[in-house]
């Protein structure tokens, strides 16, 4: 799968979905690519365009049939994943695909693509802040909120293994640096 490919990983809550719609607005070659997973799709939602929601069973046939280019479990039973169909889609289009992926989706993208890929890991300024920007999404119970928050933890213990960390203290500072640094990248 040759081509540039950025991509973009944080905690949940983190704002890398923030920063991803913020590229994209000023970076017309980008094109997002949706991922695929088995976790109930929101109110908000839509197929296709935020993610492509499927059942657990068909998520795992497309992981036997070898359809996914990254995927994991996680959350028990949530899978989420990239369709080797849906990069090779952006490609054949003239574009280039930034993902908005969780960490260990971001470093298994990044293993396969290597130097092709621009690897981003967006940091909150902190694990309290995280939690917080949790509480005021309204969609985590007290378990999930701990779940999330202690997952989060984990996972910012991976920053150094991505090609650069981005601290998300102020949304539109945090943006500018992504941007500067995936426009050295992609080239003009």
């Amino acid at each position: 799968m040759a081509g540039k490919a950025i991509i973009i990983s944080a905690p949940s809550g983190a704002g890398k979905t923030s920063i991803v719609h913020q590229l994209m607005q000023w970076e017309p070659r980008l094109a997002f690519s949706i991922s695929a997973t088995s976790r109930p799709r929101r109110a908000h939602e839509e197929h296709g365009r935020d993610y492509f929601f499927m059942t657990a069973g068909d998520f795992q046939a497309k992981v036997a049939a070898g359809e996914l280019l990254e995927w994991q479990e996680v959350y028990p039973g949530r899978y989420y994943g990239t369709l080797r169909s849906e990069v090779e889609r952006i490609q054949r289009a003239g574009h280039i695909p930034i993902f908005d992926v969780d960490v260990v989706g971001g470093l298994d993208l990044k293993r396969g693509m290597g130097t092709d890929a621009l690897a981003i890991f967006v940091a909150p300024p902190s694990l309290e802040v995280l939690e917080y920007r949790l509480r005021m999404r309204g969609t985590e119970t007290p378990d999930s909120l701990r779940e999330r928050v202690g997952k989060a933890e984990r996972e910012i213990a991976h920053a150094p293994r991505f090609d650069l960390t981005i601290v998300n203290d102020d949304l539109a500072r945090a943006c500018h640096e992504a941007r500067a640094h995936v426009q050295r990248f992609i080239g003009p």
